[in-house]
């Protein structure tokens, strides 16, 4: 697997042509900001996910009266894309339409996904373009999974705090369906502690979620992050596991009870033929 790597006077990031993904995220010191798929607590490192985030009823999408088998988050985080742009700094991987995924997902698009480093910041981006004849619905979102404890805080409290403040709802978890009556999240003023047994039934999940936010410990190293066009948020972490996913999406899985439409998915997309549209973090460290 050939990586791409990319340096700034702060950062070093290497990117994977399998599903366009982050392998390792690194301060100019060499500490790893980003995990780094040790199978003993998951594999992933920041996959994309599309066309649908989370799981699907019973695993099965339909559009209108094409229905097909699909894993959870879709099929971008296993497909090889190609490189289509890349400086020292920046580049940008595309998934287009191919015969695997128009058996499951009968439409032309393209997927571009942009990393660039601007000193201390990652900038991610991702373009959907529909390139079919007909209205094209879909679910994104992004999977980072980030070191916990950060580096140069071991032993201290790691905390999520909203920029907005306040106690957003959250939605629980029913075999990774979500129950579609809101409960009350675990946030205080815009602010949680992170624990093990917040996790212990799986992600939180957060519609509507925030547009900015803090990760790290009070008054020490830090991930600054902000989010474009992704309302939706979910953290999660297999208990015991040295990461946290802070994952922004537009779109979330389907609620129990809901049919396998991706234009009904809530918080679904559905772009005209010929438009496209952009999501994107940025994320920012301080030690």
């Amino acid at each position: 697997m050939t990586l791409i790597h990319l340096t700034s006077q702060d950062l070093h990031l290497a990117v994977a042509p399998m599903g366009a993904e982050m392998q390792y995220l690194r301060t100019a010191a060499g500490d790893d900001l980003l995990w780094d798929g040790d199978a003993a607590f998951w594999t992933g490192r920041a996959p994309v996910l599309f066309p649908i985030v989370g799981r699907a009823a019973e695993d099965m999408i339909a559009v209108g009266d094409h229905a097909a088998p699909m894993p959870q988050h879709g099929f971008a985080r296993r497909s090889a894309f190609e490189v289509e742009a890349q400086t020292a700094s920046m580049c940008r991987h595309i998934l287009r339409a191919n015969a695997d995924t128009r058996k499951v997902y009968p439409f032309e698009f393209a997927l571009r996904i942009t990393h660039e480093l601007a000193g201390a910041t990652l900038r991610v981006r991702a373009e959907v373009t529909n390139d079919d004849t007909q209205p094209m619905p879909f679910g994104f979102g992004y999977h980072p999974a980030f070191r916990w404890p950060l580096p140069n805080a071991e032993g201290r409290d790691h905390h999520v705090t909203l920029a907005q403040g306040g106690t957003p709802d959250m939605r629980a978890l029913d075999d990774g369906l979500l129950k579609p009556t809101p409960i009350a999240g675990p946030f205080t003023d815009g602010d949680l502690v992170l624990r093990d047994g917040l996790f212990a039934n799986g992600a939180l999940v957060f519609p509507n979620g925030a547009d900015a936010l803090r990760y790290g410990p009070k008054g020490g190293p830090s991930l600054d992050f902000a989010f474009h066009n992704l309302p939706d948020l979910a953290l999660w972490r297999p208990v015991g596991a040295p990461f946290l996913c802070i994952e922004p999406w537009h779109g979330t899985a389907s609620y129990v009870g809901d049919g396998p439409q991706i234009a009904e998915r809530p918080n679904s997309i559905t772009l005209a033929a010929g438009q496209s549209v952009s999501f994107g973090y940025d994320v920012t460290f301080t030690p």
